[in-house]
């Protein structure tokens, strides 16, 4: 059963960071783009940041040198380092497979002022 799983998220303050990371079966992650998505409560879930099975990344504006986003094909993880992190960070993060359209649980991030 195709899966994925996040984990790292938590609490920091402004400024702090945080690295989240995306466990994935191997049939979801070999060759396929994958993306981190965030959402807060009644509001659209948006993209963060994708990287592609050739590793070329795309970020949101708003987070842009701030974070990076990075897979490691050994172990079939995707990673979400966030620097500087600001209070409108706030949200929970998702892992999605852009093949299959498979999507993580979430894990919530709080960065308090």
């Amino acid at each position: 059963q195709v899966q994925l799983a996040e984990s790292g998220g938590g609490s920091v303050q402004a400024g702090g960071s945080l690295t989240l990371s995306c466990a994935a079966s191997g049939s979801i992650f070999r060759g396929n783009a994958m993306g981190w998505y965030r959402q807060v409560l009644g509001k659209q879930r948006e993209l963060v940041a994708l990287i592609t099975s050739g590793g070329n990344t795309n970020y949101a504006d708003s987070v842009k040198g701030r974070f990076t986003i990075s897979r490691d094909t050994a172990k079939n993880t995707v990673s979400l380092q966030m620097n500087n992190l600001k209070p409108e960070d706030t949200a929970v993060y998702y892992c999605h497979s852009f093949y299959g359209g498979v999507w993580g649980q979430g894990t919530l991030v709080t960065v308090s002022s």
